[in-house]
């Protein structure tokens, strides 16, 4: 048997050539949602301070209001402190922003997410908590602040308990 070398694509070519023909197709996305939220100032601050009251009036200058269109998902009971579940959803319109505040932790703003026009208004994330805790969501939406609460039971601490 000999050894064919005629002109028949090589799997690298065809891997390049749709390589390219799937970039080529990403320039006509709109990117400038992720742009926008790139200049964003991020709050080194406001993740040093310990208090949540303080925490969110340097985050946001104002209070919020308790609010049920505001569903905040946890645990009431998380058995390791290191990896706690939290999500939050909203059925508020115009959301620019969601923040997650931890009471007892050393440093009480645990997340923060800018939330991009058009974008479903649901952040998820496991955050470390150092002890038993109230959880706030804090939920920007048209300019006002609505917030959701729930106590977190920890049984083994997160943060180096």
């Amino acid at each position: 048997m000999t050894a064919h070398t005629g002109p028949h694509p090589t799997r690298r070519l065809i891997l390049q050539g749709a390589a390219s023909v799937a970039l080529i197709g990403l320039g006509n996305l709109p990117f400038a949602p992720v742009r926008a939220a790139a200049n964003d100032k991020y709050p080194e601050e406001v993740f040093k301070l310990k208090n949540e009251a303080d925490a969110i009036k340097a985050l946001y200058g104002k209070t919020a209001e308790p609010s049920d269109k505001v569903r905040l998902d946890a645990p009431e009971i998380a058995e390791n402190g290191g990896v706690v579940p939290i999500s939050v959803t909203t059925t508020l319109d115009k959301v620019t922003s969601i923040s997650l505040f931890v009471a007892e932790n050393p440093n009480a703003l645990a997340a923060s997410y800018k939330i991009a026009e058009g974008t479903m208004p649901a952040v998820a994330n496991r955050l470390k908590m150092a002890k038993t805790s109230n959880v706030t969501a804090i939920v920007e939406a048209d300019g006002k602040l609505y917030s959701a609460t729930k106590e977190v039971k920890v049984t083994v601490g997160g943060c180096g308990g």
